[in-house]
């Protein structure tokens, strides 16, 4: 095929059809719909967003629940496109760090920095609102 010379109308897909995750989630843990989650490399095992090192960014928790006593309850959770809580100061995000990585404070924020390697990666930035950062989250979208 040649190169384009016109506009084309290239599909997109929307953030809704993100994929859905259905793993085993960490015992005795609570996990709040809209959440973030993460899986962590140290155990196989999901867990609400925290600022910790070995964590993968699955996505959004889609439901509130509490995990019984063993490690049987699955998680929904779907990757996509979400918009996290913008941490303050100097790493707050900004319109010009739109395609950066952004990273993991907590369950619902996200910052600039890895905090010296104390984060792990919480995706790409996909834009900047007043209330909030759009970051294509998890996988396989970041």
């Amino acid at each position: 095929m040649a190169a384009i010379t016109v506009d084309r109308d290239t599909p997109a897909r929307d953030s809704s059809f993100g994929m859905e995750h259905g793993l085993i989630a960490l015992s005795s843990h609570q996990f709040w719909k809209g959440g973030f989650v993460v899986l962590d490399q140290a155990d196989g095992l999901l867990k609400k967003g925290t600022t910790a090192t070995g964590l993968i960014a699955v996505g959004r928790c889609e439901e509130t629940f509490l995990t019984g006593a063993s490690n049987t309850r699955r998680v929904k959770a779907r990757s996509g496109i979400f918009k996290w809580l913008n941490s303050a100061a100097g790493d707050a995000i900004l319109d010009d760090d739109i395609g950066k990585d952004c990273f993991i404070v907590d369950d619902q924020t996200v910052a600039l920095t890895s905090a010296s390697s104390t984060r792990s990666r919480a995706g790409t930035i996909y834009g900047v609102d007043s209330d909030g950062v759009w970051v294509a989250t998890g996988f396989p979208l970041t």
